[in-house]
Protein backbone atom coordinates (compact mmCIF):
# COMPACT_ATOMS: atom_id res chain seq x y z
CA UNK A 1 0.00 0.00 0.00
CA UNK A 2 1.40 3.47 -0.75
CA UNK A 3 1.43 6.58 1.56
CA UNK A 4 0.60 9.92 0.18
CA UNK A 5 1.33 12.87 2.21
CA UNK A 6 -0.51 15.59 1.14
CA UNK A 7 0.59 19.36 1.93
CA UNK A 8 -0.49 22.83 2.42
CA UNK A 9 -3.70 22.18 3.35
CA UNK A 10 -5.37 25.07 4.91
CA UNK A 11 -6.22 24.58 8.77
CA UNK A 12 -10.12 25.35 7.85
CA UNK A 13 -9.79 22.43 5.53
CA UNK A 14 -8.13 19.76 7.94
CA UNK A 15 -10.75 21.05 11.09
CA UNK A 16 -13.73 20.06 8.64
CA UNK A 17 -12.20 17.03 7.50
CA UNK A 18 -11.08 16.11 10.77
CA UNK A 19 -14.92 16.86 12.04
CA UNK A 20 -16.03 14.54 9.71
CA UNK A 21 -13.52 11.70 10.43
CA UNK A 22 -15.03 11.57 13.97
CA UNK A 23 -18.48 12.06 13.14
CA UNK A 24 -17.76 8.60 11.29
CA UNK A 25 -15.95 6.97 13.91
CA UNK A 26 -12.82 6.48 11.69
CA UNK A 27 -9.04 8.56 12.00
CA UNK A 28 -8.89 10.91 9.69
CA UNK A 29 -6.43 8.93 7.56
CA UNK A 30 -8.99 6.11 6.98
CA UNK A 31 -11.72 9.01 6.32
CA UNK A 32 -9.38 10.62 3.76
CA UNK A 33 -8.55 7.31 2.41
CA UNK A 34 -12.03 5.95 1.74
CA UNK A 35 -13.19 9.38 -0.11
CA UNK A 36 -10.23 9.23 -1.78
CA UNK A 37 -11.43 5.62 -3.20
CA UNK A 38 -14.91 7.34 -3.67
CA UNK A 39 -12.79 9.70 -6.10
CA UNK A 40 -10.58 7.12 -7.48
CA UNK A 41 -13.80 4.70 -8.50
CA UNK A 42 -16.07 7.82 -9.87
CA UNK A 43 -15.64 7.38 -13.70
CA UNK A 44 -14.39 10.89 -15.35
CA UNK A 45 -16.20 13.53 -17.18
CA UNK A 46 -14.80 12.41 -20.12
CA UNK A 47 -15.30 8.41 -19.53
CA UNK A 48 -19.27 9.51 -19.02
CA UNK A 49 -19.38 11.36 -22.38
CA UNK A 50 -18.01 8.96 -24.15
CA UNK A 51 -20.32 6.38 -22.56
CA UNK A 52 -23.02 8.32 -23.52
CA UNK A 53 -21.80 8.67 -27.32
CA UNK A 54 -21.44 5.08 -27.72
CA UNK A 55 -24.89 4.79 -26.57
CA UNK A 56 -27.83 4.09 -29.43
CA UNK A 57 -30.32 6.77 -29.50
CA UNK A 58 -32.31 5.86 -32.84
CA UNK A 59 -35.49 4.86 -31.19
CA UNK A 60 -35.15 8.46 -28.85
CA UNK A 61 -37.04 11.65 -29.22
CA UNK A 62 -35.60 13.70 -31.91
CA UNK A 63 -34.77 17.34 -31.21
CA UNK A 64 -37.76 19.50 -32.32
CA UNK A 65 -40.15 16.74 -30.38
CA UNK A 66 -38.34 17.68 -26.78
CA UNK A 67 -38.27 21.38 -27.82
CA UNK A 68 -42.10 21.00 -28.36
CA UNK A 69 -42.21 18.86 -24.91
CA UNK A 70 -40.24 22.18 -23.40
CA UNK A 71 -42.12 25.03 -25.02
CA UNK A 72 -45.61 23.04 -24.09
CA UNK A 73 -44.28 23.54 -20.45
CA UNK A 74 -43.50 27.02 -20.54
CA UNK A 75 -47.05 28.08 -21.06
Amino acid sequence: MTTLYIRDVSDDVADILKERAAAEGKSLSAFVGAELTKIATRPTNAQIVARLRERDRSGGPTADEILEVVQAGRR
